[in-house]
């Protein structure tokens, strides 16, 4: 008859678990701040707002609001203006403060918490262009279809809410 095998003491299972756990690799955690947000262009019959389009991996074009860091000695509403004459074409000038999205990613061997506040703006000068190397295309959209058209369910929201400031302000 066969034996069955010994039972595992509480300190070998101890010291695999304490294996395993120095076999995983621990991701270092850093913390970003970015500004950005949707500038409207309300000359016309219908507002139009600048998306910007972003290849991914996939080879998917992606629609978002235009976004970036906040460099140092900049406030987050400086940052959100410079973003997007960056990577629009457009200077704009900031009516309200839309919202904020926080989100995680890693990337480069780090867990990225990124904190994005976004502000509407109104159009002040300039011409849409897709120069940024950042940016494969941009496009005004009218501002009810940009729900549609935006990859990112949180800034869906955030354009949900400019219309409801733009509805209160006209």
């Amino acid at each position: 008859m066969p034996q069955s095998p010994e039972p595992r003491s509480g300190r070998r299972s101890g010291q695999q678990s304490r294996k395993r756990r120095r076999g995983k690799r621990w991701l270092r955690q850093v913390d970003e701040f970015s500004a950005g947000g949707l500038v409207v262009d309300l000359n016309g019959e219908v507002p139009k707002g600048a998306l910007i389009g972003r290849t991914d991996r996939q080879g998917r074009l992606l629609w978002s609001l235009p976004k970036g860091h906040i460099e140092a000695g900049e406030t987050a509403e400086q940052a959100a203006l410079r973003e997007v004459r960056e990577e629009t074409g457009i200077d704009g000038e900031i009516l309200a403060e839309l919202g904020t999205i926080d989100f995680w990613f890693v990337a480069d061997g780090r867990r990225i918490h990124k904190t994005v506040r976004h502000y509407l703006m109104r159009m002040v000068s300039g011409e849409l262009s897709d120069a940024d190397v950042e940016v494969d295309e941009v496009a005004w959209v009218p501002l009810p279809d940009i729900r549609g058209q935006l990859a990112y369910p949180d800034e869906r929201g955030l354009v949900d809410a400019a219309g409801r400031l733009l509805a209160e302000s006209a």
